[in-house]
């Protein structure tokens, strides 16, 4: 027996299906995971889900973009509730990892996104602008931490930006393989903050 999907306006249908995809491929795959599989576990028809996205790819690219805004709010509202750009950048590599945390989730598409856009031209433009989005975001933070003094001003923002961007992937990739567990990565998270203090 199935069961008939609930109605939803048109944005918060939308914002359902992207949430529950982010939860499936963040389970699985990209190239894994099926459309059939992400109506099927947000409990509506594959027509449904095309009403709203395109194609995988463009349901993909809007779990992307939501979980980098819901990552940015976080850090943004880190970064305000701290007394320096130091202490918040401390607060933000703080937290529990689960397939829940927009943070996991961020470093796991990204993960995923990597190994597709090689042969996905569009992806890979796409991925090219997403992650200087998200540098230019930590850039910007390293240099407001500068103009305060809570982080070194000797150190390059830039290239700073890229190894902060490097390390969310090493975790992942460390946690996919069993190479790195949580304390490995607070380790190196901690490191790399205290090489950043002024």
């Amino acid at each position: 027996m199935s069961v008939a999907p609930v109605r939803m306006a048109a944005a918060d249908r939308r914002r359902h299906l992207i949430e529950t995809a982010i939860r499936v491929f963040s389970e699985g795959s990209y190239r894994g995971t099926t459309t059939a599989e992400i109506a099927r576990a947000a409990g509506v028809s594959e027509p449904i889900l095309y009403r709203h996205f395109a194609s995988k790819r463009d349901l993909y690219l809007a779990a992307l973009d939501h979980v980098w805004a819901k990552a940015k709010a976080m850090w943004e509202e880190a970064l305000l509730g701290s007394p320096s750009v130091d202490a918040g950048l401390a607060d933000m590599g703080r937290g529990h990892f689960s397939v829940h945390d927009c943070k996991f989730q961020l470093a796991e598409l990204w993960v995923q996104a990597l190994g597709e856009a090689a042969d996905d031209a569009e992806l890979r433009t796409y991925l090219k602008r997403h992650l200087r989005e998200v540098h230019d975001f930590v850039a910007g933070t390293i240099r407001r931490g500068q103009a305060e003094g809570s982080l070194h001003p000797g150190r390059d923002a830039e290239a700073e930006a890229w190894v902060f961007m490097a390390g969310g992937l090493l975790g992942m990739v460390g946690r996919r393989v069993g190479l790195l567990g949580d304390d490995e990565v607070a380790r190196i998270r901690a490191a790399r903050l205290e090489w950043m203090r002024a």
